[in-house]
């Protein structure tokens, strides 16, 4: 469940933007403030059922986007290429090597 609160909180920071400011505002609620689903009904004064519905319809679309436009797998390859690159950097790793990893990171644009 973690993982999966992880993972949604990354793609809602990478595409809130398309979302609609009810979907961002339930997604908001429920990942970044760990509201349950009867708060969040309470607080929009509908039934559990339809903010559990929302919150599920919003999670597909938010894992849609990701197979589409990539913006989290970009960012994790991103991130871990430049930490292999501060690490070749402190143990002396040839300029090849790091020109290497620089092409494998202007690859992923």
């Amino acid at each position: 469940m973690l993982e999966k609160t992880l993972r949604m909180n990354l793609l809602f920071d990478f595409y809130q933007s398309l979302l609609t400011q009810k979907q961002s505002k339930y997604m908001s609620l429920y990942y970044l403030d760990d509201f349950s689903l009867g708060e969040i009904a309470e607080e929009f004064d509908i039934s559990r059922q339809a903010v559990y519905d929302n919150i599920k319809r919003t999670e597909a679309m938010l894992e849609e986007y990701e197979s589409k436009l990539k913006l989290l797998s970009k960012f994790e390859k991103r991130s871990e290429l430049v930490a292999q690159m501060k690490q070749a950097i402190e143990s002396n790793a040839t300029p090849e090597e790091i020109m290497s990893m620089l092409d494998s990171l202007e690859k992923l644009d």
